[in-house]
């Protein structure tokens, strides 16, 4: 199986002052043709140079940061994507093991130019681009090109430059993960600026091996290694310090957590810009693109759907499933199980201030729905080659037998509940999702109905 693709980037992203006026000029390449042959997606005066140039650089210090890999193992992805369109901008990346994923959105009140297009794509942070963002002082005017336009001054004067990126599949599954995290997480607490840095100031400078949890006590927020309610659970703490940089310049923090615990968030809001952060559960433990949306791939949806879904939505456009399902008669668990496919391919980003998903305009194959999710490939094999025998199969009680390679596996499932005698299941109960013997149960269960 390919687990990386060598993308060519023509021309190096950089930033120039031509005439009193910075020109950020950032290089793009993807897999979709048509995109590449998008000269620009936008240009313009961004209206915070100085608060989107630290937010910038935050970006690419969280993709550049690892917490649980050795030097060896670091992987070579530390280009950030971008989504342009429906006047916002988006910029994304993960920590090098997947476990940080942080989000800029710079808002429309934040931008002033034109969209010539939309679309998602990888942008050039070379270091040089990264030093001069650095260099940027408050009050100074900055143009932000995305991609580069023959008509502007600054792309004759750029020197072509080939630069070799490869791009990891876990980078795929790690944003099918954590918008799975977002789109079910509740808003716990919000802390002004002074809470903020009081609270970071806290943060032990070493690396944190134990849980800790944010909690509230008598106004002040505080990390303690005791449980309370309510409190948000953070493992690996010490990650949290990839915010640090962007600290004197935030409003406030909104916190969020998933239903289970297992990831956090933290939005900072700056004005006419948004810093989004997730955290999965540890350090050990990224985000791996399993579990979460495993039950809704069951059931398989026409791939034209997919393709019809990919040709009318923009990036960054608004994705309601739930609009889309009355508009086009689309039975509301057939809907769940597009938006798990679209979501699976990395299409779908979530919004979490806003409570809504996002489209993103990614190369797609739909192979690489199994490819990502080899639980799923597992359980279609089982169900092909007959290893499951259904004993009950009520509403509220499904119980079978599972054929493994050397033992026999029993799978209940009570109320939606279900249990396996795997070890897998053993280990990670359904913190991770179903095991691939509750999935292919799941698959001839769905097939009786």
């Amino acid at each position: 199986m390919t687990t990386t693709a060598e993308y060519s980037y023509n021309e190096s992203s950089l930033l120039e002052k031509i005439d009193n006026r910075n020109n950020l000029i950032l290089s793009h390449q993807t897999e979709l043709e048509e995109i590449n042959k998008i000269p620009t997606f936008f240009w313009g005066r961004m209206r915070e140079p100085y608060l989107t140039a630290k937010c910038l650089l935050t970006v690419a210090k969280t993709v550049r940061s690892k917490f649980a890999l050795s030097t060896q193992e670091l992987a070579a992805l530390r280009d950030p994507i971008v989504t342009a369109g429906a006047e916002q901008i988006r910029f994304e990346g993960f920590s090098s093991c997947n476990g940080v994923y942080a989000r800029l959105d710079i808002l429309p009140e934040g931008l002033d130019g034109e969209f010539v297009a939309s679309g998602t794509t990888n942008v050039d942070f070379n270091e040089p681009m990264l030093n001069a963002l650095n260099l940027v002082q408050k009050n100074e005017e900055v143009i932000l090109s995305i991609g580069h336009d023959n008509v502007t001054v600054i792309s004759e004067k750029t020197k072509a430059v080939e630069k070799k990126v490869k791009l990891p599949n876990r980078w795929l599954k790690g944003l099918t993960s954590v918008q799975h995290y977002l789109a079910e997480m509740n808003e716990v607490f919000e802390l002004n600026k002074m809470q903020a840095i009081q609270l970071f100031q806290s943060l032990p400078k070493t690396n944190i091996k134990n849980d800790l949890f944010l909690v509230q006590r008598a106004g002040k927020f505080i990390f303690s290694p005791l449980q309370s309610n309510p409190s948000v659970r953070i493992g690996s703490a010490h990650r949290l310090r990839v915010m640090d940089n962007i600290l004197p310049f935030i409003y406030s923090i909104k916190v969020y957590e998933s239903d289970d615990s297992q990831a956090s968030c933290f939005v900072a809001l700056i004005g006419n810009l948004q810093m989004i952060f997730s955290f999965s559960a540890d350090a050990y433990r990224g985000f791996s693109g399993e579990g979460k949306a495993l039950e809704n791939l069951i059931e398989e949806v026409p791939i034209e759907w997919i393709y019809g879904i990919n040709s009318i939505f923009k990036g960054n456009e608004v994705f309601n499933s739930t609009k889309l399902s009355i508009e086009n008669d689309i039975d509301f668990s057939t809907m769940d199980s597009l938006t798990a496919n679209l979501s699976s391919m990395g299409l779908l980003g979530f919004d979490v201030l806003n409570n809504q998903h996002f489209y993103r305009r990614l190369p797609f194959k739909t192979e690489r729905i199994l490819s990502l999710n080899p639980r799923l490939k597992n359980a279609k094999k089982i169900v092909s080659e007959n290893d499951v025998i259904i004993v009950i199969n009520t509403p509220s009680h499904i119980e079978a037998i599972v054929k493994g390679k050397d033992v026999t596996h029993k799978v209940l499932i009570e109320n939606g509940i279900g249990r396996c005698t795997c070890e897998w299941f053993t280990k990670h109960q359904t913190n991770r999702g179903m095991c691939k013997h509750m999935l292919a149960v799941k698959m001839m269960t769905s097939n009786q109905e």
